[in-house]
């Protein structure tokens, strides 16, 4: 009984300590991520992600990991399902904003892994945003 108890604590434990530097998405997700980016997004954040000094924030740069540091990748999903594009708020589906999170990922040089990043607010809540790699 109480091996089962401890593993429960770890894989528990597991999980709340993902974080952005554990591979959260595919390098295909974020592919598809950056087909949407140009098609959505770009117009307003640039074609690099750079945004602009008036109105648009960079979606890749220290500014933006700093912004986001020690929140969660489901704070971000919500943002970006909820609030984008700026034009159409709320027109991106689920799956979609999981796609442009897992692009802005991989622009910021967060690894990929061998999961998509899913596509569901609580599940995201459960992987931290790091802006520096731990232990570095």
């Amino acid at each position: 009984m109480v091996i089962v108890i401890a593993a429960a604590c770890a894989a528990i434990f597991a999980q709340q300590s993902r974080s952005v530097w554990d591979g959260v998405y595919t390098a295909e997700q974020a592919g598809r991520g950056r087909a949407q980016y140009q098609q959505r997004c770009a117009g307003c954040h640039g074609d690099e992600l750079e945004g602009d000094v008036v109105e648009h924030p960079s979606l890749a740069d220290g500014n933006f990991r700093d912004r986001w540091n020690g929140q969660t990748l489901g704070d971000l999903f919500e943002r970006v399902h909820r609030d984008m594009p700026q034009k159409e708020p709320g027109s991106l589906s689920r799956e979609t904003a999981a796609d442009l999170v897992a692009f802005i990922l991989s622009a910021n040089n967060f690894p990929s892994g061998k999961h998509d990043l899913p596509h569901d607010a609580p599940s995201l809540g459960e992987i931290r945003f790091e802006s520096r790699r731990p232990g570095k």
